[in-house]
């Protein structure tokens, strides 16, 4: 049976993690919050909670799932959920 591959080397290389940091356009475009995402935010206690909540949601939609390590997240990923 032949091995077929889903990801090209480079896909596949960056997988699980930011390969590099989003553009102003991305971050517009995939890192807003919208009510519904308000919402299930809302419901976490305390600020460092709701902002953690925040970031791996904005993540998973990015990277497609969540990080190893969830402090790998670029710093313009941070300041832009942050505001």
């Amino acid at each position: 049976m032949p091995v077929v591959e889903f990801l090209t080397d480079d896909e596949a290389a960056t997988y699980g993690r930011y390969g590099e940091v989003p553009s102003r356009a991305d971050l517009e475009r995939v890192f807003f919050l919208d009510d519904q995402d308000r919402e299930l935010v809302e419901r976490r206690r305390g600020d460092h909670m709701k902002f953690g909540f925040s970031l791996q949601l904005v993540t998973v939609r990015w990277v497609g799932t969540f990080l190893e390590d969830p402090l790998e997240v670029p710093t313009a990923v941070l300041d832009f959920v942050a505001e």
